[in-house]
């Protein structure tokens, strides 16, 4: 069963990574669907039972039965008269020993397997350092490929914007730099409340379909959007101080240039965060100034220039 034994592994490598919140826990055990699992307590398998897979964390195995997949994770597991298919060792150990028959593979992640004299293994003894290592080496292409495509749509996405939005981008842009405290204020205060609403509409059944468009949807549709606003800002910022003014007209240049400038940036912590409740708390206050639109100032009566008025009329 190979697939069995890819997925008693890949149980093993993230039984790993959540060993420290297992290990403060109490033991865990679960039983049920031909296998066993054990959490900081112990397995026993007596002689004659037979089971698909056998994982214990923490803890100790004894085994003289028949398991198709054995996985040990920071403990030890002995085996005994048993046979086995498959074992995968992470940071244990495993002890075969006399009568002990393993079929396929055995396989150690900084563990450690001793073998008694008449333990039989017919499979080969590999380590997933070397596995893990030639998976992390044939993923950094796809990872780049990803990457320079996800830049290209983003910046697409920032060309698109500057075509067809020119001018309310700018308008959302000036939000940011007149009141940046405010808006960042409001961004957060949106990415908290919004969401929030949305689940509540979820759990209504009239409002499911609104509250998943919008949770869903509409959310990070205005996330990206206010990401691309912030990136316009940047470009058009960087431009008017290499250059001495702004671009004038649709900001390609400025899309572009803020685009690369950014993501660039959000190799620091926190910058496309904080570039993002930006943009989304602008395109947030942006829309409600265009619902509820700001009072005009009141106009006061100024004094009339000289030879203007009612005076200088009655005297021509």
């Amino acid at each position: 069963m190979r697939r069995l034994f890819l997925i008693t592994a890949a149980t093993a490598i993230l039984l790993l990574t959540l060993a420290p919140a297992a290990f403060a826990a109490d033991p865990l055990y679960v039983s049920g669907h031909g296998a066993v699992v054990s959490v900081n307590g112990t397995v026993n398998v007596p002689e004659g039972q037979t089971l698909d897979a056998a994982v214990v964390v923490d803890g100790t195995g004894t085994i003289a039965g028949t398991v198709d997949s054995v996985v040990v994770v920071h403990g030890t597991v002995t085996l005994t008269g048993a046979t086995a298919r498959h074992l995968v060792v992470v940071d244990g150990t495993a002890v075969l020993g006399a009568g002990t028959t393993v079929t396929g593979d055995i396989s150690t992640l900084h563990g450690t397997v001793t073998r008694d004299a008449s333990a039989v293994v017919t499979g080969r003894f590999t380590t997933l350092d070397t596995d893990i290592a030639a998976f992390a080496v044939l993923m950094i292409p796809l990872i780049l490929v990803i990457t320079v495509g996800f830049g290209l749509a983003m910046i697409a996405a920032g060309l698109l914007l500057a075509a067809f939005g020119a001018r309310q981008t700018r308008t959302v842009g000036a939000l940011i730099t007149r009141q940046p405290l405010k808006v960042f204020a409001v961004g957060v205060a949106g990415s908290v409340v919004l969401p929030m609403i949305a689940g509540l509409l979820i759990a209504t059944i009239i409002g499911a379909p609104i509250g998943l468009a919008g949770l869903f949807l509409v959310l990070p549709a205005l996330a990206l959007l206010g990401w691309l606003v912030a990136a316009i800002l940047v470009g058009d910022w960087l431009l008017g101080n290499l250059r001495g003014t702004q671009e004038t007209g649709r900001p390609y240049r400025a899309a572009v240039i803020g685009v690369v400038v950014l993501a660039l940036a959000g190799i620091v912590p926190l910058v496309s965060t904080v570039a993002t409740f930006l943009g989304f708390g602008a395109l947030l206050l942006a829309a409600w100034h265009t619902v509820r639109p700001e009072p005009a100032a009141p106009v006061t009566a100024s004094a009339a220039p000289a030879g203007w008025g009612p005076s200088a009329a009655s005297a021509s």
